[in-house]
């Protein structure tokens, strides 16, 4: 078992008083699995992928990362955890805009410790990015930024990788070959995959499904 969130859960203040987010979840990733979480929009998945990443913590529960407690790390550790363990693609990209195409890509490996120049030319080549390496972000195209998101993430080979609608802004034929890509580079890098996507048809691609409805997986 790689990561194992137990009796999770997660509300947050609004001016209409708290609103549960998240109701008693649990839910486990195996090395290598690749799972959707699906579901409507405002049914958690969001921000259970965000309780997974460390981002935030939850109100109940535990969440064992390689028999690690997350939930109990101070700020620097889940920062740790997030630049060792974990990596992250969110469809604002986050791109840093001073670095060109290789520069961003090879950033988290850095940072990580693992950085593989063969696997980043691979990455690189693989994700259709070989012409654009000089490039800065403002001079790519939302789909080009997308990919080099993903390149970023999986060229410092976590254990488990986040998604929330990571082919969100490609039209579906794209989008359908970016996913297949990055679930072939994945399976290629031994990451996990947990991954947030209204579409069905894209979900039937990984492993399993998981369905979040009013804030409790319900299938």
């Amino acid at each position: 078992m790689l990561i194992s969130l137990s009796n999770i859960a997660k509300s947050y203040t609004t001016p209409e008083g708290q609103v549960e987010v998240l109701k008693d979840i649990d839910l486990s990733v195996t090395s290598g699995q690749s799972v959707a979480l699906t579901g409507e929009s405002g049914s958690g998945k969001s921000t259970l992928l965000h309780l997974a990443g460390g981002l935030d913590r939850p109100d109940r529960g535990r969440i064992l990362m390689n028999d690690r407690d997350i939930t109990a790390l101070d700020e620097l550790g889940r920062a740790e955890y997030r630049r060792t363990e974990v990596g992250l693609i969110f469809q604002q990209f986050n791109l840093i805009p001073s670095l060109d195409v290789a520069a961003n890509v090879a950033f988290h490996a850095k940072l990580a410790g693992r950085f593989d120049a063969a696997w980043q030319r691979e990455l690189i080549g693989q994700l259709g990015l070989d012409a654009l390496t000089h490039r800065y972000p403002e001079q790519l195209s939302g789909g080009q930024q997308q990919r080099v998101a993903i390149a970023r993430t999986l060229a410092a080979t976590p254990p488990l990788v986040l998604a929330d609608e990571p082919t969100g802004n490609l039209d579906e034929s794209t989008g359908d070959a970016v996913l297949d890509l990055m679930l072939s580079l994945s399976r290629t890098a031994g990451c996990a995959l947990l991954l947030v996507t209204h579409s069905m048809r894209l979900a039937d691609k990984l492993d399993r499904k998981v369905l979040l409805r009013n804030g409790k997986i319900v299938a």
